[in-house]
């Protein structure tokens, strides 16, 4: 490890200290970022964490995406929440509006709210019920209804239909553009690569590829499947930061991407030097809105009651 990388991880560590902080980073953020963190995980388990960090912690420290950080604040009002690079945000967050929302309701008036978490605090506020990619089909399947509006994704809307099949749905058309990016073709090339392979997607997938996979699931259920195989050697489809982890957490087994177009360019402006920073400066602090809190908040919590 380089000099001045070292000073980095060693002026954190010493900022963490100091100000009673601890670091939560997202599996897709660089490795590096990864493993000066408290804790690392997928939404479902950075929100958990969120929720029940002790009163020790006067910081979290958010290496993800706007809306994770946002999560964080709303489970942790006690707690000044910084996210370590502010304009790391989410396209399909953007996809839909609360206004949008709205419309749907009316159009549906006997429909419940599924609402990704990969969505604005605006969004959640008009919402039943949040869900991560680890719990939406439980989650979905348990609400004492027959119809769901599920938002923003489609992909993952399609996936928990197929395993709900005794709700009517009502998708809206987001993706992932990271997700979208992984096509059958990719998958073919990439079995044909290494035939022995076990294909791991993940449900914001396209169907087209979903039915190529051998096990679909969310970033922490395909970190628990790699760990407990037998197999060697994987194809990982969805964001290639998964695959250091993956590698790192599983000494001799194999981690091929499905393709290399699948990065996000969000998760990589994490860097340490603005971990740090955001540490030394407690800037780019997460503010929720008092107006949106109490009804997002209602949404998030209903779904950890029912994961």
């Amino acid at each position: 490890m380089d000099t001045a990388r070292q000073r980095v991880i060693e002026e954190i560590r010493s900022l963490r200290r100091e100000k009673h902080a601890v670091i939560l980073a997202h599996v897709y953020a660089p490795l590096e970022v990864q493993d000066i963190a408290d804790f690392v995980g997928d939404s479902l388990g950075l929100s958990q964490r969120a929720a029940l960090n002790g009163p020790m912690h006067r910081i979290i420290v958010f290496c993800g995406v706007q809306f994770m950080a946002e999560t964080a604040a709303l489970l942790s009002p006690q707690r000044k929440v910084l996210l370590a690079d502010p304009s790391a945000g989410c396209p399909m967050a953007d996809m839909v509006s609360a206004e949008e929302v709205r419309t749907l309701r009316a159009e549906y008036p006997g429909a419940m709210v599924a609402c990704y978490v990969n969505s604005t605090l605006a969004v959640k506020a008009v919402s039943d019920v949040c869900v991560t990619s680890a719990n939406a089909v439980k989650v979905v399947r348990s609400l004492p209804c027959d119809e769901v509006i599920f938002v923003p994704d489609q992909n993952l809307g399609l996936h928990v239909q197929s395993q709900v099949p005794e709700k009517r749905f009502v998708l809206w058309p987001g993706h992932c553009p990271v997700h979208r990016a992984i096509r059958p073709m990719h998958v073919h090339a990439a079995r044909t690569a290494h035939p022995e392979a076990v294909v791991l997607a993940h449900p914001e997938c396209t169907p087209d590829v979903l039915v190529l996979a051998d096990f679909v699931g969310s970033t922490g259920q395909i970190r628990s499947f790699a760990r407990q195989s037998k197999g060697t050697s994987f194809i990982i489809a969805t964001e290639n930061g998964l695959i250091e982890r993956l590698a790192a957490d599983n000494p001799g087994k194999l981690f091929h991407p499905a393709t290399d177009l699948s990065v996000c360019p969000n998760m990589k402006k994490i860097s340490l030097r603005k971990v740090r920073d955001v540490l030394a400066h407690e800037g780019n602090e997460v503010r929720v809105p008092l107006e949106l809190r109490e009804r997002a908040l209602a949404a998030i919590n209903r779904m950890l009651d029912l994961s």
